[in-house]
């Protein structure tokens, strides 16, 4: 096979916009050497370190995040409200906010690169990187996407400092359908003692029928208060001092 021919085949099976990292390219027998010359040719274009777009194309952040995905094996995936908004949940999108694992990191070409708005990555192992996570089709792309409950747990992860709590319970308010298999399994794998009790304190507020079927035997929801926000009201149900006003929003059902 040509070098010509070899360069079609890789083009073919990839979508538009997807990201070719230098190290995945070498794994399918596309030498350093071998990238080198189709970059002098033009036919590859980097778009950072060890990233390239074939000619003529651009790169999206959905290839990013599949090649990130599917090259690189990393957990890192479209979080949060950016994950909601993916799913119809929630239309604001001022960022994109991306989750991975605790020790994971952007590469370089990522970080550096201009994707027209901001990133904010948040390394975290408050939950298992594949706990929650659904395939989704995004613009053509496959990818792992939280489900709306880890979506919702991710917001509370951030809140109060990089996401409004009064947000996350308008949020909360639109998972009357979460399945409570799976509400319980997200509490029972949750690392974070604030975003479990915040969690259940907000789907008992908003009166979800599921939050009824949750066995709370597994569910380590740690000892003491909780000061969530400064000068708050103490919720005594939970153990959380939460904003006056998410306090005074909607009904609280627990006794």
């Amino acid at each position: 096979m040509t070098n010509r021919e070899k360069l079609n085949q890789l083009f073919n099976l990839q979508k538009a916009g997807t990201v070719l990292q230098s190290s995945w390219l070498k794994k399918q027998g596309y030498s350093y050497a071998l990238q080198q010359r189709y970059r002098r040719s033009q036919w590859l274009l980097p778009i950072g370190e060890g990233a390239y777009v074939r000619a003529g194309d651009k790169a999206s952040f959905e290839g990013a995040i599949y090649a990130l995905q599917q090259q690189s094996a990393l957990s890192i995936h479209p979080a949060a409200r950016t994950a909601l908004s993916l799913q119809g949940k929630d239309q604001y999108l001022p960022k994109l906010v991306l989750f991975g694992g605790a020790k994971e990191k952007l590469p370089a070409w990522f970080s550096k690169h201009d994707w027209e708005t901001k990133i904010d990555f948040h390394p975290t192992s408050f939950l298992d990187p594949h706990v929650g996570l659904i395939n989704m089709e995004v613009r053509g792309f496959n990818l792992a996407v939280p489900s709306p409950g880890r979506a919702l747990m991710e917001c509370l992860y951030l809140a109060p400092q990089h996401q409004d709590l009064i947000e996350c319970y308008e949020l909360m308010e639109g998972l009357k359908d979460l399945q409570p298999q799976e509400a319980q399994a997200l509490l029972e794998n949750c690392r974070s003692v604030k975003v479990k009790r915040l969690f259940l304190y907000m789907a008992d507020k908003a009166g979800h029928e599921w939050i009824e079927y949750i066995d709370p035997t597994n569910i380590e929801l740690g000892k003491g208060k909780r000061s969530i926000v400064r000068n708050g009201i103490y919720e005594d149900g939970y153990g959380i001092t939460v904003p006056k006003e998410l306090e005074e929003r909607g009904r609280l059902f627990h006794p």
